[in-house]
Formats: C-alpha cells, sequence, structure tokens
C-alpha cells in the first residue's frame, strides 16, 4: 500500500525552520538560501491545504504544526538511524573487532597474520577495550567476549572454555616436583582476580590441592597479567595464568605447566554479534576463523578447551 506523505525536503525543511524558529538559520543548515526553505515550505501549506506557520516580527507555529514538529524530528532521527545501519551492516569496508586487551595482545594479534593471509579483501580493525561494547550505539561488528556466557538479546558463540594453570620457566620446573614444593617458591601474583573473581589468588589455589603453609607464602606482586607472565618467562617464581593467555609460551617451551592441576572454570570466550549481522561474509570469515585458531590451539595441547 502507497504511503501518502508530501515532499521529504518539504518536510525536511519544515522541521529545520521549526526547529530553530528561523528561515535563514535552517537554510544554513541545509545549505540551500532562505527563498528556496520558503518556497519548500509554501509547497508543504499547499499540499496540506493548512498554515504552518504565523508570520511576523517573530516566527511563531500553529497549533496543529506545533503539535506535529516532535512526532516529524523524530521520525527525520528515526530515519537517519536507519540509514547509518545500512551502512553499518554493509560488508562492504572493515570488519571491526572488540577484544580485552590482554587477549587481544596475547592471543588474537599475534594469529591476525593469519586471518589477513586468508581473507586479503577483509581489512581489520581490533578495538582492544574492557568495557562492553553497545552494538546500538557503536560502529563495532563483532566482539570477543569473556565470562559465563549470558548475552541476552545477541547472537553469542562460545569459541575456547578456560582454565587456570600454574606454570614457570623450564629450570624453575625442574626444581618442582609437587605442589607442596611450591611453599618453597616465589609466587608471581597478578590482578586478574580483581577483573574476575572467578581467579583465585595464591592462597585459594593451595588451599584446593591441600597445601597449607605454615608461614605465609612468598608472593611478589604485580598490577598487570602481561607483567606476571614475563617474569614467569625470565624465571622469577611460579604463575598462575588463564592458560590461553600463555598458549604461545606453552607450545615454544618458555613456558611449562606444572602438576598436570589446570583449574576449570565456567569462563570461556564468545563471539558476540547482533543477530541480524551474524550471517554477513565478513563476520561468518571471522567466526570460523576464530574457531579454527582455537582447534588449532586444542591439538597443540597449549589452550583450553575448544566448544
Amino acid at each position: 500500500m502507497a504511503r501518502r506523505l508530501p515532499s521529504l525536503n518539504a518536510l525536511r525543511a519544515f522541521e529545520s525552520v521549526a526547529r530553530h524558529r528561523s528561515f535563514a538559520r535552517a537554510a544554513e543548515e541545509l545549505h540551500v538560501t532562505p527563498a528556496a526553505v520558503s518556497q519548500l515550505v509554501k509547497q508543504l501549506e499547499a499540499s496540506l491545504d493548512m498554515i504552518l506557520f504565523k508570520r511576523g516580527k517573530t516566527l511563531t507555529l500553529s497549533a496543529s504544526a506545533a503539535a506535529a514538529v516532535p512526532l516529524i524530528t523524530e521520525a527525520f532521527d528515526r530515519l537517519e538511524r536507519a540509514v547509518e545501519q545500512l551502512h553499518t551492516d554493509s560488508d562492504n569496508g572493515t570488519l571491526v573487532v572488540s577484544a580485552p586487551p590482554v587477549f587481544a595482545a596475547r592471543w588474537l594479534i599475534p594469529r591476525l597474520d593469519d586471518f589477513q593471509t586468508r581473507y586479503p579483501d577483509i581489512e581489520l580493525r581490533l578495538l582492544a577495550t574492557r568495557r562492553l561494547i553497545d552494538f546500538a550505539l557503536e560502529d563495532v561488528d563483532v566482539a570477543v567476549r569473556f565470562g559465563a556466557g549470558s548475552y541476552t538479546g545477541l547472537f553469542s558463540e562460545r569459541i575456547m572454555q578456560e582454565t587456570i594453570v600454574p606454570v614457570a620457566a623450564p629450570a624453575q620446573a625442574a626444581m618442582i616436583a609437587s605442589p607442596a614444593d611450591l611453599l618453597n617458591c616465589t609466587l608471581l601474583q597478578g590482578n586478574s582476580h580483581e577483573w574476575d573473581p572467578a581467579f583465585p589468588d595464591w592462597e585459594t589455589w593451595l588451599a584446593t590441592l591441600n597445601v597449607l603453609p605454615v608461614a605465609p607464602p612468598r608472593i611478589r606482586h604485580f598490577g598487570d597479567v602481561n607483567l606476571v607472565i614475563q617474569a614467569a618467562t625470565s624465571g622469577l617464581g611460579v604463575a598462575l595464568a588463564w592458560r590461553s593467555l600463555v598458549a604461545d609460551e606453552l607450545q615454544s617451551g618458555r613456558l611449562v605447566a606444572l602438576f598436570d592441576t589446570a583449574l576449570p572454570t565456567d569462563r570461556a570466550y564468545h563471539l558476540v554479534t547482533l543477530n541480524h549481522r551474524q550471517s554477513l561474509s565478513k563476520v561468518l570469515a571471522f567466526r570460523h576463523w576464530l574457531q579454527s585458531q582455537a582447534v588449532l590451539q586444542s591439538r597443540n595441547g597449549a589452550a583450553g578447551e575448544v566448544v
């Protein structure tokens, strides 16, 4: 059924004049002359067979026009957002991916060269942030989120289950035969437990292994996960780490997982996007590639369970 609407250009001119209470300012906003704006408003008045403005020393809207302006403004705002959505949802242009900074730095970025090799026509832009992205307001195609997996109203796909593992440099690991030997080591503690309560401190983790120190263990604190991993790689002590974040070090042998005592958690990495974007070819390409990289890490024995 055809919509019976007056000229959109005329409506736009009227809305701008009504908002500014000025033909001149409306003309400046619309990049036309005041005479052109006046002519469009007259056309609208003629098509509606009604007077919209009372012209005099000041410009005053009629009662009917004043009531209609907020609805027309809202309609143009919604139309503008719809056009922006069409642009955002296009398969053309850049694929914008949001991911937690430490995951982006330690797991994603070292693998992006493979993505670009496989998909040379897709330009990927990485946004590293710990805050949750609002897909309705931000120009982001897909996010990698870490957590239990409850993302209401969004499409989500679990990529890789996470575990916690004690790690040390090979020379340090060679001197540790059992969990009780950790009481003689420097234990490296980061801030992972601050941004995820599921991550235990050393006292909690030792208690799960029934290792109860007589004296407080020797713990060296770091404020950043990357620093903890670097310290462990440099032989400064033993670290508790999310297994995916030390996957490359475990695979290369720069770090060794101790005791085969990985602690399972309910945390995982999830790919998240708007429901209607999941079938975009650039999003599908990233989904399939991300899954393949997680499977590859699992086969190498250096990452968490792939699900």
